[in-house]
């Protein structure tokens, strides 16, 4: 498999060029040439299979046998995902996919993980070095500083807005130790965003060759999305299609979903939940895309105006790769939020995070509209509650129990600097 720039599709690299690159030259974003459509007879043996045996069959139809053989691709699934992913049952119509499970407690660490142990092997192979940098709105840097701190030939940089992230995800950010650089960035998370995409384009920095990307800008976050919506939408009977509902921000895990039911999953429907920050939303009623300042929320991982995987989507939607017809999209405010997780709560005795009650609105909004629909319905959860303390316990009267790795990273003492979002400021770290 090649991958290509959504801006230039006839100069493609392989898989190793583009995870290490990051960024195509021109500004684009690397995507496969072609979306690998799977033999139907392939998905249902794969019923009743380990998250690992799925996980390779998708990571294989992506990444070519002489970049990564099948015994190194498999230990590096089995060493990325060694923590559980149950599927909980709310209320017998609704499950709730459960991807809090890892180090962090967010589903980045499904992404970040595999992403890390790739780029171990192969700059091992040529005993390179790289600088990892990364924006975050939540939960994204904690999971690549926990994922990439302890990599030889690794430095991580993250930069996190001002005020933009929790208590606890910024503790998670300033204790990661000497190899990871936290920078609290006087701005907004697009901000950060805009500083990453322009360091990138740097000739400067470009020519030191140093450095790679670990948003979702970067193809190897996406690929590894895309394994827990084929895992979850096989447990089901083989007569069922599922409906995920995704918290969305910058779009990377809706992206993972729409991409599983390309491959022939059996996907229904893929919901964009979001905030007020609902660009992507906007779209799917208008067919017109209009990136917006971004607004603060409790739902902070998606308070994003200006979503990069748009462009992924767009580049196959534009070229009849993929159809709108089976997404949908909503969005709600801090108050419908806060009323849903009381409700969740008040019924079910069930905790969820600010951006899984946002997926859990979205797919009440979506039955409500498609009534007769008898298939699975899942919400995808993407941070432990634990992680909202300050949001979540007003709210459900409760006092959240903060799991030993929490509680160990808030007795540590942070270390970051701060900037404002000028490029120069940000090219003297990374040139030092």
């Amino acid at each position: 498999m090649l991958f290509c720039s959504t801006k230039n599709p006839s100069s493609p690299v392989p898989f190793r060029q583009a995870l290490l690159a990051g960024l195509p030259s021109d500004g684009g974003l690397f995507v496969p040439q072609e979306i690998p459509v799977l033999k139907n007879s392939v998905i249902q043996n794969s019923r009743g299979k380990s998250f690992q045996k799925i996980a390779f069959v998708i990571a294989r139809a992506f990444i070519d046998v002489r970049e990564i053989s099948d015994e190194v691709l498999q230990k590096i699934i089995a060493e990325a995902f060694d923590f559980p992913i149950p599927i909980h049952d709310l209320n017998g119509q609704t499950k709730v996919l459960e991807l809090f499970h890892g180090p962090t407690l967010a589903f980045k660490d499904f992404a970040a993980r595999f992403m890390a142990r790739l780029v171990e092997y192969f700059l091992a192979k040529k005993n390179q070095k790289k600088t990892i940098l990364v924006a975050t709105s939540g939960d994204t840097g904690g999971a690549i500083g926990s994922a990439f701190s302890t990599l030889k030939n690794v430095s991580v940089v993250i930069l996190f807005p001002q005020d933009g992230v929790s208590t606890v995800q910024k503790s998670q950010l300033t204790t990661l130790g000497s190899s990871v650089t936290a920078i609290e960035i006087r701005g907004s998370f697009d901000d950060c965003q805009s500083l990453v995409k322009s360091a990138f384009l740097d000739p400067e920095i470009q020519q030191s060759d140093q450095l790679m990307s670990a948003n979702s800008i970067n193809i190897g976050r996406i690929i590894p999305q895309i394994f827990y919506y084929a895992h979850a939408s096989l447990a089901g009977s083989r007569e069922e299609k599922t409906v995920f509902s995704v918290p969305s921000g910058n779009l990377g895990n809706f992206l993972g979903g729409v991409l599983a039911q390309k491959m022939g999953f059996p996907i229904h429907t893929m919901i964009a939940s979001q905030n007020i920050n609902h660009p992507f939303v906007d779209y799917l009623h208008t067919r017109n895309f209009t990136p917006m300042p971004s607004k603060m929320t409790i739902s902070n991982a998606m308070d994003i105006g200006h979503p990069n995987n748009f462009y992924r989507l767009d580049h196959w939607i534009y070229s009849a790769k993929i159809d709108t017809k089976f997404m949908a999209g909503f969005f709600f405010s801090d108050d419908e939020t806060k009323a849903e997780i009381l409700r969740i709560w008040s019924n079910y005795k069930y905790l969820m995070c600010p951006h899984t009650a946002v997926g859990s609105l979205g797919l009440g909004a979506w039955k409500k509209a498609n009534p007769d629909f008898s298939g699975t319905s899942i919400v995808v959860s993407t941070a432990h509650p634990a992680k909202f303390p300050e949001t979540i316990e007003p709210i459900v009267h409760q006092t959240i129990p903060t799991p030993k790795n929490l509680a160990e990273i808030l007795q540590k003492n942070p270390i970051q600097k701060n900037l404002s979002p000028d490029l120069n400021q940000l090219k003297n770290i990374l040139l030092s």
